[in-house]
């Protein structure tokens, strides 16, 4: 029983000395975010600035819950805590209901989510014709997206740009023969709008968000595995 005790243990050690090391990279990655010069302009950059800075403030208040989490995990492991074990199983069983619940609502909410997306790029096209100083940050990120995805403008091509088509050189320029351009004030450019190419970054992206939280919930499970066993075993000494 002891050996099975100390494999547990030192197993449970191990996986929250990971869990909390995984807690600091969120920490350290979301507060560079919220702080540094580059990612300010890009929060900045849209109408959309205040739900960035939610989200950022969210990942800050995770990494930091995980910190805890693996920081009482690591020392009801050493001190073979029962409370400290408790607390890490109902901290980590909370942020596991927590995340099946975000699914499930991702899930049953999905098109009014894709209606929010249209209506966003659809007010965000305003942006791209306007001459206001606040617009600039975010029409010139749209410049770099239209040369990276071979797209032009938001939802009418180059249209959306209004006036200030002329204000950009080379803007949505048409250099890839392989997709489809048409002529716009005299010059060569992309036919088909950003949107479609939005649409499946966001899709890759969420994806990708996917697999990551699916991979947690299944360190999380091991990590309640873990706990629980050896808050029992310390119990039965």
């Amino acid at each position: 029983m002891a050996g099975v005790s100390g494999c547990v243990k030192y197993s449970m050690f191990t996986f929250n000395f990971l869990f909390w090391l995984c807690g600091i990279l969120i920490l350290a990655l979301a507060i560079w975010v919220r702080v540094s010069s580059d990612s300010q302009e890009v929060l900045n950059s849209t109408d959309l600035s205040s739900s960035s800075y939610v989200a950022v403030n969210i990942l800050i208040a995770v990494g930091a819950i995980i910190m805890i989490l693996g920081f009482l995990g690591c020392c009801g492991a050493i001190k073979e805590s029962r409370c400290m074990l408790l607390l890490f199983f109902i901290g980590l069983l909370l942020i596991l209901l927590l995340q099946v619940a975000a699914g499930i609502l991702g899930a049953v909410f999905k098109s009014e989510s894709d209606r929010i997306i249209n209506e966003t790029l659809r007010e965000n096209t305003q942006l791209l014709s306007t001459t206001e100083e606040s617009a600039k940050q975010f029409q010139q990120a749209m410049v770099e997206f239209q040369k990276e995805f071979k797209c032009c403008g938001l939802i009418n091509g180059a249209a959306d740009w209004g006036n200030n088509f002329q204000q950009y050189p080379n803007l949505c320029e048409c250099l890839d023969t392989q997709r489809p351009c048409t002529n716009y004030n005299g010059k060569l450019v992309y036919q088909e709008p950003c949107i479609s190419s939005i649409r499946d970054f966001l899709v890759k992206n969420l994806i990708i968000v996917i697999g990551i939280a699916f991979g947690l919930a299944v360190i999380e499970i091991l990590g309640l595995v873990f706990s629980m066993v050896l808050y029992c075993q310390i119990g039965n000494k």
